[in-house]
């Protein structure tokens, strides 16, 4: 299971996870189902008292569990936080609409209730993962059913993520088409992150690319004007060139720097020591 140093079953039971390639290495993994829930735990060397939830893209279809998450647990790890990557489930017809921001709150949930991060939670999301963590940071659908919210993360990073332009009437390309299956295009739908942000959110860092096929620029500076109108403080940066999904491993180029500008800005907002 990805070499972790914990494996925590979300919903009690055997956690039930399809990869891509079960022989590849676990820096490259990707996962293409997800039966039950796992939170998968990576145990730094030298604890700061904090701990780090990491949430990676793939489109609500597969999970770049890999790339975008074991990869940068082992960065957070580095840098002294617990780093826990999701892989949650999909929103599609057996898991329902609301199946991935479920276990993700369940995921705060119980991070929060270890003993393993007694000084702060953050979270990190990527690309779809992006997403689905500045989801964390909005109202929950109360037509989605009850749902009993833990404390929210108390720091945000995000990257390349698509907040709303996949959103019927938010798009940017004239006449998209509906993104299949249906559960996910109705999560876009139903949760805009930007446009339902509730009040006084957390510190946030936003990384971008602006030549960026996938994900069109104008998520980025919708989030970080309704990160501002919210009253939270955020630090964007936009990278002139890069591809999406860029992640951590992309030598050589511009946006490579942004895990360091990203340390710095940690320790300016107290989160890492100096």
């Amino acid at each position: 299971m990805l070499n972790a140093d914990l494996v925590w079953p979300l919903q009690g039971k055997m956690p039930a996870v399809r990869f891509a390639d079960p022989s590849g290495a676990p820096e490259a993994a990707v996962v293409t189902a997800v039966e039950q829930p796992v939170l998968l735990g990576y145990r730094p060397a030298r604890s700061n008292g904090r701990a780090m939830l990491v949430l990676g893209g793939g489109g609500y279809v597969a999970l770049m569990a890999g790339r975008e998450g074991v990869q940068v647990a082992q960065w957070l790890t580095g840098l002294g936080f617990h780093a826990f990557v999701l892989l949650h489930r999909f929103p599609d017809a057996a898991h329902g609409v609301a199946a991935p921001l479920d276990d993700a709150i369940e995921a705060i949930r119980m991070i929060r209730a270890s003993a393993l991060a007694p000084d702060g939670l953050g979270v990190v999301g990527l690309s779809s993962g992006g997403h689905l963590a500045a989801c964390l940071f909005a109202a929950y659908p109360e037509d989605w059913g009850p749902q009993s919210l833990p404390a929210r993360p108390d720091l945000a990073i995000l990257g390349y993520a698509p907040i709303s332009t996949n959103a019927k009437g938010r798009t940017i390309i004239p006449d998209k088409p509906p993104l299949p299956p249906a559960e996910k295009q109705a999560f876009y739908d139903r949760l805009q992150p930007d446009a339902q942000l509730l009040p006084s959110p957390p510190p946030a860092f936003i990384v971008y690319s602006e030549s960026d096929p996938v994900v069109p620029i104008d998520n980025a500076l919708r989030l970080r004007a309704a990160w501002q109108a919210a009253g939270g403080s955020s630090e964007l940066h936009i990278f002139a060139d890069a591809p999406h999904g860029f992640a951590l491993d992309t030598p050589d180029q511009p946006v490579s720097l942004w895990p360091r500008l990203c340390e710095a800005w940690l320790r300016q907002v107290g989160f890492l020591q100096a």
